[in-house]
């Protein structure tokens, strides 16, 4: 059973930048894919971008696309978000997600079967 857990996040003016953080414990996260999603108040949860188990295929909804950047560490069983030139409208909770290895990256969060509690980011001056 993998459990994700994230931190990172917090109050940041717009324009600025965070890193979110996944740390992943109770499986081979090596094997998994990746993705993060976000849940603004009164909306959906969506999808911001994914990356493949062997980290060759990134994909990012077209919203974060050129300043969101995910990245993946296998060794420190971690993967990671990083934001700049962030927004209002990217204030959200904050989601990392797993699923078993795929080569393609999934947008759908029926796909994913394991969840953090999710980290909450605040944009705003």
């Amino acid at each position: 059973q993998v459990q994700l857990v994230e931190s990172g996040g917090g109050l940041v003016q717009p324009g600025g930048s965070l890193r979110l953080s996944c740390a992943a414990s109770g499986g081979t996260f090596s094997v998994y894919n990746m993705a993060w999603f976000r849940q603004a108040p009164g909306k959906e949860r969506e999808f911001v971008g994914g990356v493949t188990w062997s980290g060759r295929t990134a994909y990012y909804a077209d919203s974060v696309k050129g300043r969101f950047t995910i990245s993946r560490d296998k060794a420190e069983n971690s993967a990671y978000l990083r934001m700049n030139n962030l927004k209002r409208e990217d204030t959200a909770v904050y989601y990392c997600a797993a699923h078993g290895k795929s080569p393609v990256v999934e947008v759908a969060e029926d796909k994913y079967d394991y969840w953090g509690q999710g980290t909450q980011v605040t944009v705003s001056s």
